[in-house]
């Protein structure tokens, strides 16, 4: 089969290269997948260059989110899937035609969702859904702020905060991208490269602040002067590259909680709320409350993936980007 192999720690994305590899030999508890795409992550970036925490042994194949259809499974594996199920996961080694895995990191793709749509899902969706239902626990009616609007997990937040009845005001460093936030189900933009954004919020809000902020890029401080009193303040990332110190004063004088959410700590410490938090998602993909978007430029072949890794660090995509793995738009079709 055709993979991206990474045999040595590589100074640019623009160095991966395809090679051919035999294909993927099952063990007992797996299952084989065809993958029909994949989806591009900013982690990616990181691991091919050793500045990721998760480091493999040399050599492997990067990628970690995909879309696929079952082609064979183990005779010693149980699992409730069948040869032809359309499924989405997360495994290490998806820039590749054939990915083995154990089942259950794997989900059944809604009828209504494409490969495209599903192969973005795995990491996203749940991030945004467990950090503004379980750990923020958003009301209808209260304003929720959220960075980076257009972004993968940004854009999630944006429909889950709308479906949950919030008051959303996205930001985002371009009108482009404001244009995307608001059709999406935003009902206020604001450009976070405006030196008042802050106040901009505050005036939206009618001078209550935000009740709940997301924050993926690394906005915390600035954040703080538009948030409400008992704001619940979520952590999600870094984007911005610079790791902040929160003076304590400003958590004490608004009585605000600043709360962490790191969603793949969850399939270690807390599984229940991992099976819950997919069980809402799918019902709301299912219903079509919640509906991916993927970036309008699908990458075709494994010899693009490092243009759109390219593209991601630049910040010229939207939503979730997304390779089609053999360069052909897959069918919809199963088997």
């Amino acid at each position: 089969m055709k993979a991206i192999l990474i045999e040595k720690a590589l100074t640019s994305v623009d160095q991966m290269t395809v090679h051919t590899v035999p294909d993927p030999v099952l063990k007992k508890g797996e299952i084989l997948v065809d993958i029909k795409a994949a989806g591009l992550n900013f982690f990616d970036i990181l691991q091919v260059q050793e500045k990721y925490q998760i480091k493999p042994p040399y050599p492997y194949i990067p990628g970690a989110e995909f879309a696929g259809v079952i082609t064979q499974i183990h005779p010693d594996t149980k699992t409730p899937y069948k040869v032809g199920d359309r499924v989405f996961g997360s495994a290490q080694g998806c820039y590749a035609e054939k990915i083995a895995c154990n089942p259950k990191l794997l989900l059944p793709i809604p009828d209504n969702i494409s490969f495209d749509q599903a192969a973005g899902l795995f990491i996203t969706y749940p991030t945004s859904y467990v950090a503004l239902v379980v750990r923020a626990q958003l009301k209808a009616g209260e304003w929720c702020l959220i960075h980076a609007a257009a972004g993968g997990v940004g854009l999630c937040a944006v429909q889950i905060a709308k479906a949950m009845g919030a008051k959303v005001i996205a930001t985002a460093g371009s009108q482009d991208k404001l244009d995307i936030a608001l059709r999406n189900g935003a009902d206020h933009g604001v450009n976070y490269r405006d030196k008042d954004w802050a106040a901009q919020v505050l005036k939206i809000t009618g001078g209550h602040g935000a009740d709940v902020v997301y924050d993926p890029v690394g906005l915390i401080n600035e954040s703080l002067r538009c948030s409400a009193w008992c704001a619940r303040v979520l952590v999600v990332g870094f984007a911005a590259g610079t790791i902040e110190k929160i003076p304590a004063n400003r958590i004490l004088l608004k009585n605000v909680s600043i709360v962490g959410v790191h969603w793949g700590a969850y399939a270690k410490h807390d599984l229940a709320t991992v099976a819950q938090v997919w069980q809402e998602l799918l019902d709301l993909l299912g219903k079509a409350k919640l509906v991916p978007v993927v970036y309008e430029k699908i990458y075709q072949g494994l010899d693009s993936v490092k243009t759109g890794l390219n593209d991601l660090a630049a910040r010229k995509t939207f939503g979730k980007a997304v390779v089609h793995i053999s360069g052909v738009a897959p069918s919809t079709s199963k088997l």
